[in-house]
């Protein structure tokens, strides 16, 4: 086996039976950040070159031995120093993902971070300057940011781990000629791998030879039906790319053996299986900044700019005095380091955190705590239609056959009928037994109900309706190919004991109506003849179809043909499937829930964008949406097929996005260059998914939404939120606590940055005209515990006001610090100092120098002012006695204490002893809360005035929500 490639998968092969030197698989390095879809990054796995040739070729190719595998230990160390152990992540790739790779990316993370950058530079000139209080409450604060963000890494970095679990450990290998039980990771190309059922692929195995095997692919494609497999190879596609759904001579590492049993070659391990290549397309996506990570970092580098804006000019000011450059730096650096909120970073994580409390008891699961605010700046929601906006339950409501029945107007309605036995006309009776035949539903006895496919269940439960039974007991499946979202049927070769019937063998189909129409050539009649269908024929069927797409319903056809005994068994493929029978449709409902419609309402009145992403026909999904109220201004310009999906650039599909509500008759696959497309316009969007191939998409998007009940492991892990009960309605509530969040985010900002504005503005005035510091040392610490401390920290848990829907979404470049909020916290920092400086000057004026009882009157003013200043600031627009007085209960507990550890500062002998301070009157006190109560009184005038403005803003900047 010296011929051997050093690699058999570096180059591209244009001879598929060439010699193994030179010639390869298939390219794999395909970056997922093109146009390509997720599907298509699988497709190109070397599975889809090996599905295409021969078991002998396959063997050949692999330069090994069907039989007795590869036959030597040095040929497996080679092969194996080659393609690596067979796991979907290297050694490398344990550092990255590890506990020490994981501190590395988050230690990484915070070098970026301009304002833990800015906090740690204060804290070391703070301690520098022997200010060792500060340097400790800095220091401080950047350790538990630290904490909270390690811990909450640590839980998210879970991709890999979820795509292990489906990876076995042990399987059963054939090498040397002898099969023993071994690690799954030691497998490498070319080996012999035996499974039966109840078994894990262990890796990517091109099917040597089977008996009655069926593998469940749900964990990859996310299709809930069992596949057929089998050794017989796929005839080569036009366009060189096979998909993955239609290889059915491979087996997919991860895939369970639910029948039958069989051997297969290994053809590719690790990275190079569908598995490995999701999981590379995932690490290839860098997942982006959140618009508050964005709005924090520009945060930062303002802060940075004030800081050494105020350095310059106290400095020249001071310089300009004839004081010392040392004194002059000193009192500006220790300036500057008041300036900056060191307690911001803890609020914004303690708030975020909390948020993330308040949304998994609403049933929303979410995984990285800054997608909480995210989700308030989402202005496109793209969903999934089934178990997402209906309630996954399919009936059967109506039911259509050309002959019986002959137009639109004689459609049965079976959902209102309990007894349709005088409806059996022989049509009517054979679409329902091949619906019955084409199906994989089973009856469970322990939970007294049939399991599976919702379709599937549906047409067996109408069988009673009908007096008709279960007809499977009654033949042998001898094929089956299986129904999947490109494919859009299902067929099933069958064999019947013989008896006085002639048909002994038939292929029963079912699928979309399209699709089967355009395989069929003839239609059953009402009394069992078969006529040739013609032009007219189609055009009432599809007339006939579309009229039941239109109300809403799902539309399956059914067709049949007899075969020629066991030979056509043998050629069983999609290519196969022609010449049918056409026998009936039947419409199927899935209900919308009944959440969904008003949830949409409220979206579409927030200005998000919804986007519904559905498999059915467009008339079907036009019927939904507009039961739901998703808009659909005009059909030919609000709905998309997958097909001319397909067709477009990502900036073809960008241009005209923006008034597509629907994308019918589309895949999973479609999904990644539809986010593609929409972040490329600057969309901030949310995109669900629960299968596999959902993955790359969902780790795209802005806010990736898995399913908790129906999704896969996998597509949790990539997801920055779970729904726990599938309803699109929790979204609602998440954007709803999104957009509170990032509200509550910017009242204690203008909370905090107005309050040290105020207390840096008068010491900086002070020092510039050589006057007294009216604040000492001890009483500017106090503010600082006070600015920072409960009360801050309070307003980060105001509830969230509903009407913040009424809000457009924000958008992703726009600033924490927003025109109308930087007027805020200047307008309400000069409240402040004025009232304050108008003490300090009138105390002051009896002697012109600062006592005690100066001091205390000052340092009280400006407490006072903090307080009301805290509780203005608990709603950007509402009043006070809208939102309600009491409604924030750890509020108010926060201002109290404060207020209560305020008057001890000041009349507890111990304390004035420490804080300079000295007693007060009630008249003084009575003169210090009416004058801090002018900021609190200011701020409501300001509300009431925004509010008449507001009114129409909201009304006319809400595009979407004139549409509904």
């Amino acid at each position: 086996m010296s011929d051997i490639p050093l690699d058999i998968y570096s180059q591209p092969s244009d001879d598929i039976s060439s010699n193994l030197n030179g010639s390869t698989i298939v390219e794999e390095n395909v970056p997922l950040n093109t146009s390509i879809a997720a599907g298509l990054a699988i497709n190109i796995t070397p599975s889809a070159e090996f599905a295409t040739v021969s078991v002998e070729k396959a063997v050949s190719k692999l330069n090994t031995d069907g039989t007795s595998g590869i036959s030597s230990v040095e040929e497996v160390d080679r092969r194996r120093e080659l393609h690596g152990t067979n796991e979907v992540n290297s050694d490398d790739d344990d550092d990255n993902n590890g506990k020490l790779g994981l501190l590395k990316r988050f230690l990484s993370g915070f070098i970026e971070d301009r304002l833990i950058l800015l906090l740690i530079g204060s804290a070391i000139v703070s301690a520098i300057l022997h200010n060792v209080g500060d340097a400790i409450s800095i220091t401080a604060a950047v350790i538990i940011v630290m904490l909270v963000g390690f811990i909450q890494e640590y839980k998210s970095e879970k991709s890999i781990e979820a795509l292990n679990k489906l990876v076995p450990a042990m399987c059963h290998l054939v090498r040397f000629g002898r099969e023993s039980h071994v690690l799954a990771a030691t497998l490498v190309p070319g080996d012999i791998v035996v499974f039966r059922v109840g078994d894990r692929i262990p890796a990517d195995l091109r099917i040597i030879d089977s008996v009655d095997l069926s593998l469940d692919e749900s964990s990859l494609t996310g299709e809930p039906d069992p596949v057929h497999k089998s050794s017989d190879p796929v005839p080569e596609n036009p366009t060189g790319i096979i998909p993955i759904s239609d290889r059915h001579c491979i087996a997919f590492m991860g895939t369970l053996v639910k029948e039958g049993h069989g051997r297969g070659l290994v053809v590719a391990t690790g990275k190079k299986t569908a598995f490995g290549s999701i999981f590379e397309m995932m690490s290839t996506v860098d997942k982006p900044k959140t618009p508050l990570q964005t709005a924090m970092d520009r945060l930062g580098k303002e802060l940075s700019l004030f800081s050494f804006v105020v350095i310059g000019i106290i400095c020249i000011i001071g310089i300009w005095q004839g004081r010392s450059w040392l004194d002059m730096f000193q009192i500006s650096v220790s300036l500057a380091v008041a300036a900056i909120p060191e307690g911001l970073p803890i609020i914004v994580t303690v708030t975020l955190a909390l948020g993330v409390l308040r949304m998994a008891k609403r049933k929303a699961i979410v995984r990285r705590l800054p997608s909480v605010e995210t989700l308030g700046s989402v202005n496109v929601i793209c969903t999934d239609k089934t178990g997402t906006l209906t309630a996954n339950h399919m009936t059967v409501s109506k039911m259509w056959c050309l002959s019986s029945m002959s137009t639109k107007e004689n459609i049965l309605n079976v959902g209102s009928t309990t007894d349709l036995r005088n409806y059996l006309a022989y049509d009517v009776k054979r679409t329902l037994e091949i619906g019955s035949l084409c199906n994989n539903a089973t009856f469970s006895v322990e939970h007294s109900k049939f399991l599976g496919n919702p379709t599937d269940i549906a047409i067996l439960e109408e069988l009673t309706k009908f007096g008709l039974i279960d007809e499977r007991d009654n033949y042998i499946k001898m094929k089956e190919i299986s129904f999947n979202s490109k494919r859009k049927f299902m067929a099933v070769g069958l064999k019947q004991e013989k008896h006085d019937d002639k048909e002994t063998s038939l292929m029963c189909v079912k699928g979309a109506f399209e699709v089967i129409l355009s395989r069929s050539t003839n239609y059953l009649t009402e009394d069992g003849k078969i006529n040739k269908l013609t032009e007219k024929n189609r055009e009432t069927i599809i007339e006939c179809a579309n009229h039941l797409a239109s109300d809403g319903l799902r539309v399956l056809a059914f067709a049949s043909r007899p075969c020629q005994g066991d030979d056509d068994f043998t050629k069983f493929s999609e290519d196969d499937i022609d010449d049918l029978t056409f026998t009936g449709l039947i419409g199927m409902r899935d209900p919308p829930r009944a959440t969904v419609k008003p949830a949409i309402k409220k979206l579409l009145q927030g200005g998000v964008h919804i986007i519904m992403i559905t498999g059915d026909s467009p008339n079907t999904a036009v019927s939904i949406a507009k039961q739901i109220g998703i808009p659909v201004v005009d059909q030919e310009t609000s709905v998309l097929t997958g097909d001319k999906l397909k067709t477009m650039t990502n900036e073809q599909l960008a241009n005209v996005i923006n008034h597509v509500n629907i994308f019918a008759r589309a895949t999973p696959e479609d999904k990644l260059n539809i986010v593609q497309a929409l972040k490329k316009r600057g969309d901030v969007v949310a995109m669900t998914g629960d299968g596999v191939n959902d993955a790359p998409a969902l780790k795209l998007a802005d806010i990736g939404i898995s399913m908790g009940i129906i999704g896969t492991d996998v597509a949790k892990e990539a997801s920055d939120m779970i729904l726990t009960d599938d309803d699109f309605s929790t979204i609602l509530t998440a954007v709803e606590e999104g957009k509170g969040i990032f509200n509550n985010i910017q009242n204690f900002l203008t909370f905090q940055l107005s309050t040290s504005i105020a207390a840096l503005s008068m010491i900086a005035l002070a020092t510039a005209f050589n006057l007294p510091n009216p604040l000492n040392a001890m009483q500017i610490l106090w503010i600082n515990i006070l600015m920072d401390g409960p009360p801050a920290q309070s307003l980060g848990v105001e509830p969230v006001d509903h009407e913040v829907m009424k809000k457009p979404p924000r958008s992703r470049s726009e600033r924490i610090l927003t025109m109308g909020v930087l007027g805020r916290i200047l307008g309400t920092a000069f409240c402040i100092i004025l009232g304050t400086v108008f003490i300090c000057v009138k105390e002051m004026s009896t002697n012109g120098e600062m006592s005690a009882r100066d001091t205390t009157m000052t340092f009280t003013c400006f407490v006072f002012f903090d307080m009301f200043n805290a509780l203005a600031c608990r709603h950007s627009t509402k009043s006070i006695f809208q939102i309600g007085i009491f409604s924030n209960t750890m509020f108010n507990l926060s201002v109290g204490l404060s207020l209560v550890a305020q008057l001890c500062v000041i009349y507890v002998p111990v304390l004035q002893h420490i804080f300079k301070t000295e007693n007060l009157s009630a008249f003084d006190l009575l003169l210090l809360t009416c004058l801090g109560s002018t900021v609190f009184v200011v701020d409501e005038l300001r509300k009431f005035i925004v509010n008449q403005y507001l009114t129409n803003y909201v009304e006319e900047e809400n595009r979407y929500a004139t549409m509904v």
